[in-house]
């Protein structure tokens, strides 16, 4: 199998951030060259299973460039066009290869690892035919995804779903609340959020305690992170109005292209990279976004490590009092938690008002 190997990489805002901190985030600058090396290895050795109305996409730590040796890769076929039997024949091709690349098959849920249409994902935004999965797959499709090869498809979907969310959020449209932000689009990354956590109890208790304190470090930190860059993206649209051309001739309003264009390339970005954008806009929270990243960096750095990984894969609820390992997991944790609650209630910024108009009722 090929290894190309990425030398050089495109400077990033969270090197941009770490540069002006003067601070060395290791674990996270290696997850990042993994995984932009895992990338070019999968195009390589994938080539020809998309096309036109069909993209391979990555989503999880492979796509927030968070990948470490010990990660699985969640993927999906993303179909959006003619219906193809043939499509289907592409499939022990992608399951071959992505297990020789991670070691390891997706998440046992059946969400990844297989193909996914676009209606569902364009069509079934709330509502009892919105399952788990599909939120899943929309959201995720959002906040930490990438297509491996052709991306016309993966861009068509995308642009559609952010479409739905804007085109029909009249609020938004018409300028009727004292701030701009794209409230139908940031309930969904909010219910989202609250799944997870709901979910993670469900898991507890159907797996009988199996791997509770892995999930839990990831709830805690990058399943966080995601909302987190939600949050941050919808926000945005408030905190640089003033940027926006549409704005510059109708303070009331803009354009749904204009606004679908802003938050595609706000998306396009890594949640880290989301994060760290808005703290280079706010340099007073340097002391508060350190904290975060240091922390985030530390939990890299736990998963990165197969001893401390397989050691919280396999630890016990009823264990997890007295041992080491998760207890200094567990200070990460509440130390990643409390630098966000201090970046996100800054009375400073108008951080602090979004989060409790939006982030609260």
């Amino acid at each position: 199998m090929n290894k190309p190997m990425s030398s050089s990489l495109p400077t990033s805002p969270v090197q941009i951030f770490e540069e002006r901190l003067n601070a060395r985030w290791t674990n996270i600058s290696e997850a990042r060259r993994l995984s932009i090396n895992t990338r070019a290895i999968l195009k390589c050795e994938l080539s020809g299973v998309d096309s036109e109305d069909c993209s391979l996409v990555v989503s999880g730590s492979l796509a927030r460039d968070e990948f470490t040796l010990g990660s699985d890769i969640d993927w999906t076929l993303l179909i959006d066009g003619q219906a193809d039997p043939d499509v289907i024949e592409t499939l022990p091709r992608i399951v071959s290869v992505v297990e020789e690349v991670a070691g390891k098959k997706p998440g046992r849920e059946g969400t990844f690892g297989a193909m996914a249409f676009s209606h569902n994902l364009v069509h079934q935004i709330g509502g009892e035919d919105d399952t788990n999965r599909n939120t899943t797959r929309r959201i995720l499709l959002l906040l930490e995804s990438i297509a491996i090869g052709r991306s016309e498809a993966y861009e068509r979907v995308v642009k559609s779903v952010l479409r739905r969310y804007i085109s029909e959020d009249d609020g938004f449209q018409r300028g009727h609340g004292k701030t701009h932000v794209p409230r139908f689009l940031q309930n969904d990354f909010a219910r989202y959020w609250r799944t997870m956590a709901v979910d993670f109890a469900y898991k507890r208790r159907s797996r009988f305690g199996s791997g509770t304190a892995i999930r839990n470090l990831k709830l805690r930190m990058s399943r966080k992170l995601i909302y987190v860059s939600g949050l941050l993206t919808c926000f945005r649209c408030e905190l640089e109005r003033n940027k926006c051309p549409a704005f510059a001739s109708d303070p009331a309003g803009s354009t749904t292209a204009e606004c679908l264009t802003c938050l595609r390339e706000s998306l396009k970005l890594t949640p880290l990279e989301i994060l760290a954008t808005s703290l280079n806009a706010f340099p007073h929270l340097d002391a508060a976004g350190r904290r975060a990243f240091d922390a985030y960096d530390n939990f890299l750095g736990m998963l990165s490590d197969n001893e401390t990984r397989d050691h919280l894969e396999k630890l016990q609820p009823d264990a997890e009092g007295l041992d080491a390992t998760w207890q200094e997991a567990r200070r990460t944790t509440h130390e990643f938690r409390d630098a966000l609650l201090e970046i996100f209630f800054d009375e400073q910024s108008k951080l602090h008002d979004l989060t409790k108009t939006y982030g609260v009722f």
